[in-house]
């Protein structure tokens, strides 16, 4: 006797609504035990692997992989048949075969088509149906009286020549209905809009694009950053830093017995210089609350780090970094690191940040204008350690410097704020021993 029950897809957090079958790990006929991984997703926040909630056999994938599932909408049915308790019961027939005429069904009547389901945007490939259309024959002419010569001054005459524009096409609009030289000029730009239009549609029809679904982690990064964009005033400000004072310093770090097996990197001095900024400057770290018509400030700080995921970027954050050790917080950016960019950072990892920091030295970048996280006031960009001519006391010298880039908004933080901020960790990092006397 089999006894089926359908599992559903769950609300794995964050009150989300939907997600995507990213890989299934089993299939039909397959034995299952609870709490067994059954199928990987991916939702807006992150990848989630989710297990069996019961013993049994795999009866049915009810979702594809690639299909995009509301929460609630069962993805798989399981005969839990001999196993204890199935009160969530659903009866699951097996695929209809051929092989007999259904009941009220003659020999010969062909079966009624299922009603076509309308395909998933960017799922599946659609045959190309576009065909050359028919060239049209030539017909002779109805004999038409001869066109009256347009109306225009000599010079723009030699201008619709130069520009291949024929003056009977146009209507002027100079007086007495004569061609200017902006009827020409617009003509042509025209013409040159349709061309360019022409061979942007005939390098799509030759296979010269490609059309990427925006699913999953991308879509919401891409729904999140414009949202920040045209919600928050954005500003940024630049500061070059000479760093070599830190990187004499990570030098030393790097050799002592508490950072065994961690990667030491600028990254952790940065960071340190920015949760010491933000004690000095509390109102740096906070949020604006439209509908209460309040700036939140948050007297702890949950460190975002953005991460280049395969997936697309990800900003998981380090939750009370600011009460953390030097030796704690290195461990801690190296494991969250590791983790986004193996694609494993959780909901709860990617939820609560209050302020960011990105690394956009490791692509040999010097600077960029990096978009708030939504939800934050402001995020400090790290560019590469470089050397550069510095002059020092008096002498030019080369250096190793890198810089900075803070942007906020500016609802909240005003120009000379930010530039407290950003000019305190600077000084932390052109000195380290700042940040000992700042903590």
């Amino acid at each position: 006797m089999t006894e089926f029950k359908e599992f559903k897809l769950p609300d794995v957090g964050e009150g989300l609504t939907e997600a995507d079958i990213v890989a299934w790990h089993v299939k039909p006929g397959d034995r299952v035990e609870v709490n067994q991984v059954i199928v990987e997703i991916e939702t807006a926040k992150a990848v989630v692997e989710l297990p069996s909630p019961w013993d049994g056999t795999v009866a049915r994938l009810l979702a594809e992989e690639g299909q995009t599932v509301d929460v609630g909408v069962p993805i798989i049915a399981i005969d839990v048949a001999g196993s204890p308790d199935s009160s969530e019961r659903s009866s699951v027939p097996a695929p209809a075969t051929e092989s007999a005429p259904a009941a009220g069904e003659t020999a010969g009547q062909p079966k009624p088509q299922p009603k076509r389901q309308a395909v998933l945007v960017g799922y599946g490939v659609k045959a190309s149906s576009t065909t050359r259309r028919p060239r049209k024959t030539a017909t002779a002419p109805a004999a038409t009286a001869p066109a009256a010569m347009a109306l225009a001054k000599p010079p723009v005459r030699r201008l619709a020549k130069n520009l291949g524009i024929s003056l009977a096409e146009l209507a002027g609009t100079g007086p007495g209905g004569s061609v200017t030289r902006d009827d020409v000029q617009r003509a042509a730009d025209d013409t040159r809009v349709r061309s360019v239009s022409a061979v942007v549609e005939d390098r799509a029809r030759t296979g010269l694009q490609e059309r990427i679904p925006v699913r999953g982690l991308r879509r919401h990064m891409a729904a999140a950053m414009v949202s920040s964009a045209f919600s928050a005033p954005h500003v940024t400000e630049f500061l070059q830093v000479d760093v070599t004072e830190t990187m004499a310093a990570l030098r030393r770090v790097r050799d002592l017995p508490e950072y065994a097996g961690v990667r030491v990197s600028p990254l952790l001095f940065a960071a340190r210089a920015l949760l010491a900024a933000v004690a000095r400057h509390p109102l740096i770290n906070s949020s604006w609350d439209g509908d209460a018509e309040e700036i939140v400030v948050k007297h702890y700080v949950n460190l975002g780090i953005a991460v280049a995921a395969e997936r697309g970027l990800i900003v998981p954050n380090i939750k009370d970094a600011d009460a953390l050790t030097l030796p704690g917080l290195a461990r801690s950016l190296q494991a969250l690191t590791e983790t986004g960019r193996a694609g494993k950072a959780t909901p709860a990892d990617l939820a609560g940040g209050t302020i960011t920091i990105t690394n956009v030295g490791v692509f040999g970048v010097d600077a960029g204008t990096p978009i708030l996280t939504p939800g934050e006031t402001a995020i400090l960009a790290f560019g590469q350690v470089k050397d550069t001519p510095w002059v020092v006391d008096g002498q030019l010298a080369v250096r190793q410097a890198c810089t900075l880039s803070l942007s906020f908004d500016h609802r909240i933080v005003d120009g000379a704020l930010g530039s407290a901020v950003l000019r305190d960790v600077g000084s932390m990092l052109e000195d380290p021993i700042r940040i000992l006397a700042w903590t």
